[in-house]
């Protein structure tokens, strides 16, 4: 599939607000000081939803495209999805349970592992890390792989839905899925799929608009710019402001799965032109997978760093929120881009040969 514009640094700028969000609460946890009034610091999760969002968008599209020319093929859709997620998730996995289990003591920093540890090891190993970090709370490190969980989840369902509906009723199935999963998941009855925070109807509607999109029937978002401008910008207030923040549930994520759906529409098919070629960005849009999976790694070095210079000298507060922000920021994308270098790359070669 043709590379879409914008939607690289789009990752890069999502990562950035979950790095806002894991900041302040790991230095909170520590005794730092920490800065987090401002709302773009508390909107790490909506961040991860409009991955959700775009993920979808992506995958669907794939799916949707090959199967209108008959070359869908499951075994290549896995064993694509197998080299580009399994490498990086199991070697934060299992260096988490080796960090907070056995380097963490060592290093004093305290972190009660009172949890059944073959249970956690058992869940997160089989793609349901997002039921073990609500369980077990095992650490940051660990818990952010619960939207990794969500994806894998995504996609062991998606795939064999898809593969058998007709290609004519591609659309009518996701439209189906997204109506009925939506309501489900909001039933009492049901809170299973809320308390593990099973969001899937967020990537279903970005499948929708992906289509819709190929199907011409979102030309009527293209008439005017004051469209694309007002998705825009609706969509940074949701994030810089609580203007648009509604209360949690039903209508929140109502509000957050349109939004987003627009919104990743806007920047791909409907930027009026706009394009952002910047290398640098672009290129932090492509290892957005690392800089994820690595960016609570790094804040752990940082925090740390902090707390022994603290022992010994007196920082202003102010300078060392800013001094860590610089440093996470930095040292994730050193981590990421050797990761994507050295070690995804490998993986990503081997991914290829299955297009």
């Amino acid at each position: 599939m043709k590379r879409l514009p914008n939607l690289d640094v789009l990752r890069f700028v999502l990562v950035s607000i979950v790095v806002f969000f894991h900041l302040p609460q790991l230095c909170k946890n520590q005794g730092l000081p920490y800065f987090m009034d401002a709302p773009i610091f508390n909107r790490g999760i909506e961040a991860v939803y409009l991955f959700f969002v775009l993920s979808g968008f992506l995958i669907i599209k794939i799916i949707y495209d090959n199967k209108q020319e008959g070359t869908f093929s499951i075994k290549k859709f896995y064993a694509r999805r197998v080299l580009r997620i399994f490498p990086l998730y199991y070697l934060i996995m299992i260096f988490g349970y080796i960090f907070y289990w056995l380097v963490l003591p060592k290093l004093g920093m305290a972190y009660h592992n009172n949890y059944a540890l073959t249970d956690s090891i058992v869940l997160t190993t089989f793609f349901m890390p997002n039921i073990s970090a609500k369980l077990f709370m095992p650490g940051g490190i660990l818990e952010v792989l619960w939207s990794i969980g969500i994806e894998e989840q995504f996609y062991i369902l998606v795939a064999p839905l898809l593969f058998f509906v007709n290609k004519n009723r591609v659309l009518q199935l996701l439209i189906v899925l997204t109506i009925g999963y939506f309501i489900v998941f909001h039933l009492d009855v049901f809170s299973y799929f809320k308390k593990y925070n099973m969001v899937f109807f967020f990537m279903f509607f970005g499948g929708i608009v992906a289509i819709l999109e190929d199907k011409k029937k979102l030309e009527f978002l293209k008439y005017t710019a004051l469209i694309p401008i007002t998705i825009f910008t609706l969509t940074v207030l949701y994030f810089t402001t609580t203007a648009l923040h509604v209360i949690e549930g039903f209508w929140f994520n109502l509000v957050s799965m349109v939004l987003f759906g627009l919104f990743v529409h806007t920047l791909a098919y409907n930027n009026r032109g706009i394009q952002i070629k910047n290398k640098a960005l672009n290129y932090l849009g492509q290892i957005s997978y690392g800089l994820y999976m690595y960016n609570v790694v790094a804040l752990y070095v940082v925090v740390y760093l902090f707390l022994e210079l603290q022992k010994t000298i007196k920082i202003n507060a102010v300078l060392i929120i800013i001094l860590m922000y610089l440093l996470t920021f930095a040292l994730t994308v050193i981590i990421a881009h050797f990761s994507y270098k050295y070690f995804e790359g490998y993986f990503l070669k081997l991914k290829n040969k299955f297009r």
